[in-house]
């Protein structure tokens, strides 16, 4: 129920129309919707909302196969609340692939990212480049794996699952990403304004790309892999460096200024990543969206939503905003858990 479930829904109701799909999730995005025609969630057989720091294992049970992608999702959010990150990104993930075994799934994929590399000004990261995490939310990715490695063998397949800087149109979009901030940007009020001085390296990869490489993890054989892998997805073609991505929106977006801080500390984030292993490995899984084409798709879907906020980013489509709103309304407390209100005595 966050910005990457529902094109996961999407991609595996049409690869597996006959099974069964079950959410969970502990819905703080659930009223983020933006252009669907139906509830996502409606492309699924059940939905539970809960914690994952409190995961019912009992209801594992019969699955074959789980996607793990719940976590908190970006660096603002685990600036604010580090602990809270690491209890759900890593423990409360250690914990749910240590049960998943136990219940005899299969396989367990998981959604890690290229972050993990941090600051990396040579060469493009593989798989055997050393890690570099400079944030808790990529820490919290480092951490997982390692704990994720050791639970594999030949009867539960992990799949770890790098992702690159995600981008693109969703029915729960949101605007705290590199690309999706800049094309809002331009649509909103014909500007873009770099908070860097524009030269940090990021990788790319759109959403629907994202599902269709986890559409892969879910089925691949051990002997394509390994009983764990950890691998870089997303493709060469995708690494800018960010004042690039502006000046790409520009172009489809005419009459766009672009602004760059020059006087902004260093972005000591910046990195490029290598993806030969995910194409060896996925041939007929690699992106086919490019750089262009996700950029219409959001001008078209902001404009189609009749998107003027020029003031987005203390809006609703950044995820730390609504986080801030919800507990500011004694909705969530400190640890960013829902808080149970009692009941006035009839």
């Amino acid at each position: 129920m966050g910005y990457v479930g529902p094109c996961v829904v999407n991609q595996l109701r049409a690869s597996y129309p006959d099974s069964t799909l079950v959410g969970f999730d502990i819905g703080y995005f659930a009223n983020c919707i933006t252009n669907a025609d139906v509830l996502p969630e409606c492309k699924v057989d059940l939905q539970y909302f809960g914690d994952m720091r409190k995961f019912p294992h009992h209801i594992l049970k019969d699955f074959d196969a789980i996607v793990h992608l719940a976590a908190i999702s970006n660096d603002p959010i685990g600036n604010k609340f580090e602990e809270v990150t690491l209890d759900i990104n890593y423990r409360a993930s250690t914990k749910l692939a240590k049960a998943a075994k136990e219940a005899g799934v299969k396989s367990f994929t998981f959604a890690s990212s290229c972050s993990m590399y941090g600051a990396a000004e040579d060469n493009a990261r593989t798989e055997k480049s050393p890690l570099n995490p400079l944030t808790a939310y990529a820490k919290s990715k480092v951490l997982t794996e390692r704990e994720l490695e050791p639970l594999a063998d030949g009867g539960f397949k992990v799949t770890s699952l790098r992702f690159s800087t995600a981008c693109g149109w969703s029915e729960r979009l949101r605007l705290d990403l590199v690309l999706n901030d800049f094309v809002a940007g331009a649509v909103a009020s014909k500007r873009i304004t770099i908070l860097s001085d524009g030269t940090p390296w990021r990788p790319l990869i759109n959403v629907k790309d994202m599902a269709c490489a986890i559409d892969w993890a879910i089925n691949r054989e051990v002997a394509n892999g390994g009983a764990f892998l950890a691998v870089n997805v997303g493709s060469d073609e995708w690494n800018y460096q960010v004042r690039d991505l502006a000046q790409a929106v520009a172009k489809v977006i005419p009459g766009v200024d672009v602004s760059i801080n020059k006087d902004a500390q260093p972005d000591k984030r910046s990195y490029r990543v290598n993806f030969d292993l995910f194409k060896k490995l996925a041939p007929a899984h690699q992106p086919k969206f490019d750089l262009i084409t996700s950029i219409k798709e959001l001008k078209n879907g902001l404009k189609g939503m009749g998107f003027t906020d020029g003031d987005f980013r203390n809006s609703k489509y950044m995820r730390l905003n609504i986080l801030t709103q919800l507990r500011d309304r004694g909705l969530l407390n400190q640890n960013l858990e829902w808080v149970q209100k009692t009941r006035p005595a009839s």
